[in-house]
């Protein structure tokens, strides 16, 4: 698929991020696009920025949904179909996804599955919902993102990730399953698997407000307590911290993961687009996620070692994965 104009594409997480410089990247491109989201104020805030370079009669759609929820997903491929007036697409984004979920050991269970469900449900609902329509189009790609961190279970050796790292390790697999399956049974579909870096992104802020359930910048003393209990799993000491102190902690740890990454998003939409027009169907974006993916293959039984860890952030100057 080397020309987006004229296609019908679907982007999930289209609020912010990745999924909002998709959104724009294939608008300007002439693409139509239908995006769901949990924010519709973000979503307007994408339709808004894709409007300014659409050209004339491209069509825009917005949907709030759950990618979790099953039912949601087939809601927005019912809207889809309604809105953009289609009985098929082209390319399905399945980009939506949360940070956090933590431990599986000692870490908080109902956090653990909702990154889960939404990391690696959110593909699973996403391909079930949309793969009736690829099915009926000309020809189709699904792109489902995954991490470094679906090659590389870690964030360090003094940090637990499980539910993350699993839900990634998931969405690599299928992908690459799926290779063969579509070949077999729908040779005009093929599928890339993203695995990013560190981009530049709302996920830090947006993954605390989706697992606390509270779409505010400030945040409640609940919230505040579970980040006292997430900084002393991972060895800190908060206990001299005053509640407005954690407040400040994360906003600023949320503020440094976007301006100081060293990739945009905007550059890993660009990067993610190029793959699919190559039709590679494995996308490594940053070059941090190239220089891991080497070291893990160089030497992958000293992966999960501190000594491993350290060359890591020698080298690449790594400090937290995408």
């Amino acid at each position: 698929m080397k020309d987006f104009t004229g296609r019908f594409a679907v982007i999930t997480g289209g609020g912010t991020g990745m999924g909002r410089e998709l959104a724009r990247a294939l608008v300007a491109e002439g693409c139509n696009v239908a995006m769901c989201d949990v924010s519709e104020a973000n979503m307007a805030v994408t339709r808004s920025l894709c409007e300014k370079g659409a050209p004339q009669g491209t069509r825009i759609t917005t949907f709030v949904a759950d990618v979790s929820d099953e039912a949601a997903m087939n809601a927005f491929r019912h809207a889809v179909a309604r809105d953009q007036d289609t009985d098929h697409i082209h390319l399905l984004f399945n980009n939506a996804g949360i940070g956090g979920g933590g431990g599986f050991v000692n870490g908080d269970r109902e956090g653990w599955d909702r990154t889960f469900a939404i990391c690696w449900g959110g593909v699973y609902n996403g391909c079930r919902a949309f793969l009736p329509m690829l099915m009926a189009a000309d020809e189709g790609h699904i792109v489902n993102t995954s991490s470094v961190n679906g090659f590389w279970a870690s964030l360090g050796p003094h940090t637990s990730h499980t539910a993350y790292a699993a839900a990634k390790f998931a969405v690599k697999g299928f992908t690459e399953a799926l290779i063969t399956d579509l070949r077999l049974n729908a040779p005009h579909i093929k599928c890339s698997v993203v695995m990013p870096g560190h981009i530049g992104t709302e996920i830090v802020a947006n993954s605390r407000k989706v697992l606390t359930g509270e779409d505010s910048d400030t945040m409640s003393l609940a919230a505040i307590a579970q980040a006292r209990v997430r900084m002393v799993a991972m060895g800190a000491d908060p206990a001299s911290l005053t509640d407005e102190a954690i407040q400040g902690f994360m906003a600023e740890a949320a503020r440094r993961f976007h301006d100081d990454a060293p990739m945009t998003a905007a550059d890993a939409a660009r990067v993610i687009l190029d793959g699919v027009k190559a039709e590679h169907w494995r996308i490594l974006v940053g070059d941090d996620a190239h220089a891991l993916d080497a070291m893990v293959r160089a030497d992958p039984e000293q992966a999960y070692e501190a000594a491993f860890f350290q060359t890591l952030v020698t080298q690449t100057g790594w400090r937290v994965g995408g």
